[in-house]
């Protein structure tokens, strides 16, 4: 879908205008609609998962939420348009880990700083996959093969500087394999996968969940804590010997200088539908994980991953 450029109608025209009345905060719009930009094309695993909360928000807020896709630069087209954007309520983004990883690429001069965090939604795990017929029914197995093979593998990943980039070089650098890292937009890496075009995917379980029910792709590997309960069958790359775990989670932020009153009615909204059985049950058959948390909590996580991520990032040798 093409970025796309509305007129929004906001609701502070009248603050202010009162001479004897105290000064209130501005409300949420009730009028025009509420715009969320995704940073990955239709078909997504960032897109779906937006879509089921704009649906959830919608209902709660009375006022339509609609979903934008503005993807590039692995995040950093859609972080730009929506912190360019009047902090009015009418404007968020569906944000990631990606802030940090785009703006310690140097992909991005901008960086979390430069919105409002309003609450997480959802955690996902980044899997290791392949198809269905692949040689490879083990992680290990395709880690011996790369490093018997040097550069005879490619892993498709959803972009320079996304999760699933950060997170495949992180994990065949601990594995001391060496693959060809094969960056895509997020909704090629799939049909490239199945294609036959590239060998094995990093991705993440919502744009993967179908293909791995009809048996086309295979899992090898998850990059968690902890087995994951949508695919509890799938060993963690912790268990299999390699120290890696970076989930993603994602979440919605606004402009900075975006009213407080519209983000603590939009943290409302978010934490209703996260709770809903609905929203749950979608969610358990994408393989992600329902992880609400408060503006002030979500604000204080990003804040800490970014430190940890630049620091992984230096490591790898991605970091700009």
């Amino acid at each position: 879908m093409n970025p796309a450029s509305v007129a929004a109608v906001t609701v502070w025209a009248l603050l202010g205008l009162a001479t004897a009345a105290p000064a209130q905060e501005a409300a949420p719009p009730t009028r025009g609609f509420i715009e969320i930009t995704v940073l990955f094309p239709a078909g997504s695993s960032a897109d779906v998962t937006a879509r089921l909360l704009a649906d959830g928000m919608s209902r709660r807020l009375g006022t339509r939420v609609i979903v934008i896709n503005r993807p590039g630069g692995g995040g950093a087209v859609g972080y730009r348009y929506v912190a360019g954007q009047k902090p009015d309520g009418h404007s968020l983004v569906w944000n990631s880990n990606s802030i940090s990883t785009t703006h310690h690429m140097g992909l991005l001069q901008l960086d979390y700083e430069s919105f409002e965090p309003v609450a997480q939604v959802l955690v996902e795990t980044p899997v290791v996959a392949v198809r269905g017929d692949a040689k490879w029914r083990t992680l290990g197995e395709l880690v011996a093969d790369g490093k018997a093979r040097p550069e005879g593998i490619t892993v498709g990943n959803s972009g320079v500087g996304s999760h699933t980039h950060i997170t495949s070089v992180a994990l065949f650098r601990a594995a001391g394999a060496h693959v060809v890292d094969v960056p895509f937009g997020a909704a090629e890496v799939i049909t490239s996968l199945l294609g036959g075009q590239v060998d094995a995917v990093v991705q993440l379980p919502a744009a993967l969940s179908e293909h791995v029910k009809s048996g086309q792709v295979r899992l090898l590997a998850a990059m968690s804590q902890s087995r994951d309960p949508a695919f509890p069958d799938v060993p963690t790359a912790r268990e299999l010997g390699l120290d890696v775990s970076l989930e993603a989670w994602r979440g919605i932020a606004a402009p900075k200088g975006t009213p407080q009153a519209v983000i603590e009615s939009y943290e409302a909204a978010i934490k209703d539908t996260v709770a809903s059985p609905e929203f749950m049950q979608a969610c358990g058959r994408l393989g992600v994980r329902p992880a609400f948390l408060p503006a002030d909590a979500f604000g204080r996580l990003i804040a800490k991953e970014d430190v940890e991520l630049a620091q992984l990032m230096e490591i790898i040798g991605l970091r700009k």
